[in-house]
């Protein structure tokens, strides 16, 4: 699905504008590509679609702004998303870890967990999920160990960016949410698009598919003419 395609980009925003944000990177995935099983396949296999679709939708540069947690001043950066799709994995073997194999963790494994209040209990249930050779308890090394095997395996399934403030100097590290990222841009370009509708369907009358299948060009130029 294209940006261009306005009355679907309007259905998926009205899908998942109260769904859970595995739900809405899910709604995202099927839009780039329907054919898949997204909520099956590895964390990082999705998040590369997304990267692609957010390339494709707006372009490859991205731009950020967070929060320095020292002194609290505002940092804006723009990164190269096509970094980023680099890192996509090759394959979707298993990871071994000693003796014991795992499989990669899916966007179904998070959701038998969104409701978990304890973590160590979360992700020992998690590991139970992923294991391929049976089950058992294990520690918080053992944990450690696996967790890190995994996200070597899958490094787009947990992207954090280094960060050092400008003012202060202080470093840090933040996670960098890509299905949560590409849905607020494309929530706003949608919500967007309604006030567009909403504007030139109060100013001459037309109904929504009126509006949508003008030309954006002439959209805008009907835009401008209602607000000057």
């Amino acid at each position: 699905m294209g940006l261009a395609d306005l009355h679907q980009c309007l259905a998926l925003r009205e899908r998942g504008a109260e769904r859970h944000p595995l739900d809405r990177a899910l709604l995202l995935a099927a839009a780039a590509v329907p054919e898949i099983a997204w909520a099956d396949r590895p964390l990082g296999a999705r998040d590369a679609a997304l990267l692609t679709l957010r390339c494709e939708w707006f372009g490859p540069a991205f731009e950020a702004q967070v929060a320095c947690p020292a002194c609290g001043e505002a940092l804006t950066f723009t990164l190269d998303l096509n970094d980023f799709a680099q890192r996509a994995p090759r394959d979707e073997a298993p990871v071994t870890v000693g003796a014991a194999r795992f499989r990669r963790p899916t966007s179904r494994d998070l959701a038998a967990l969104v409701n978990a209040v304890d973590v160590d209990a979360a992700a020992q249930r998690l590991l139970e999920r992923l294991a391929l050779d049976g089950v058992r308890a294990w520690s918080a090394e053992e944990r450690t160990a696996i967790e890190a095997a995994l996200d070597a395996a899958d490094p787009l399934a947990h992207v954090t960016l280094d960060l050092a403030c400008t003012y202060c100097a202080h470093p840090w590290s933040a996670p960098l949410d890509i299905a949560a990222s590409l849905w607020d841009e494309f929530a706003a370009q949608a919500d967007r698009l309604l006030d567009d509708v909403h504007l030139l369907a109060g100013a001459y009358g037309w109904s929504e598919s009126e509006i949508l299948a003008l030309p954006p060009a002439r959209r805008q130029r009907y835009i401008e003419r209602v607000l000057s």
